[in-house]
């Protein structure tokens, strides 16, 4: 049921079995030979979020068989405006490994990566299981362990960042690497909503932005995760890694720097990029 790459299914079709085990390859072998590929839209559908996690989760599954350990998940499309663009009105998720996270004093190789750009982010470290209950406000606050700045190396395996919705829900939310920072805040002394971010490569200024600009509140995204992951029988659970979703515009990375992000109350969160 597929249809020349580069157009989308029409709203009505759903997609195969066939189709999403397509998409999902086509996808790993980007991965596996650092080529992107085009997008699966042509396999899958611009805005069938069904069968777009269905690939997402098979891809996943390859990871998982393969060695790979998950330590948390991270949010996507929390901004307005990035929905209205795609077309779509929800976030998204994607899946975080074990091999994607990076140590701040540790080089980070841009041979590691396809096209990558760079988010900064808040994330949130769970204390507790999010498995059951109502997930009302009072129940995400207090599973939340702490709060600490982030970084974001999102990445597309799909050239020129060709995507739409079905497309980057398949490609793990177009994750790629991420970074800590070392300060770690409770929520009884951190207001995520309050935050101001700055964001910097080679100390000039390439984004701004607020805790409101994330879905207006990041405890919000993580309440949205919470109900979604549950919903899919994947609840978040206690020692896992939420990025909650961008605070401002993301930046490219084509070239070997240096990134830090500084958020209020949060201090800051650096990472350096290498050509070797």
């Amino acid at each position: 049921m597929s249809t020349p790459q580069g157009t989308s299914l029409p709203p009505t079709a759903r997609a195969s079995a066939e189709a999403v085990a397509a998409a999902a390859e086509r996808l790993s072998i980007a991965a596996a030979t650092s080529a992107p590929c085009a997008p699966v839209r042509d396999l899958i559908g611009t805005d069938d979020a069904a069968a777009a996690y269905a690939v997402q989760e098979r891809i996943v599954a390859d990871r998982l068989a393969a060695g790979a350990s998950v330590v948390g998940r991270k949010i996507g499309l929390t901004s307005p405006a990035v929905q209205q663009q795609l077309g779509v009105d929800q976030p998204d998720f994607g899946v975080l490994f074990d091999d994607m996270r990076c140590a701040e004093a540790v080089p980070i190789p841009l041979s590691r990566l396809l096209q990558p750009k760079v988010e900064a982010e808040i994330a949130f470290v769970l204390d507790h299981d999010l498995v059951d209950g109502p997930l009302d406000d009072a129940q995400i606050r207090g599973a939340v362990d702490y709060a600490v700045a982030a970084l974001e190396i999102v990445d597309s395996r799909i050239t020129g960042w060709d995507i739409t919705f079905g497309d980057t829900v398949a490609d793990n939310g177009s994750s790629g690497l991420f970074v800590l920072g070392a300060d770690r805040r409770t929520l009884d002394s951190f207001d995520p909503v309050a935050a101001q971010m700055q964001m910097l490569i080679d100390d000039t200024e390439v984004s701004t932005g607020t805790g409101a600009a994330c879905l207006g509140d990041p405890l919000r995204a993580l309440a949205w995760l919470a109900r979604t992951a549950r919903e899919f029988g994947q609840p978040l659970l206690s020692g896992q890694v939420i990025l909650s979703g961008a605070l401002g515009p993301m930046a490219v990375i084509d070239t070997a720097g240096t990134v830090r992000a500084d958020i209020t109350g949060l201090g800051s969160v650096t990472a350096t990029f290498t050509q070797e």
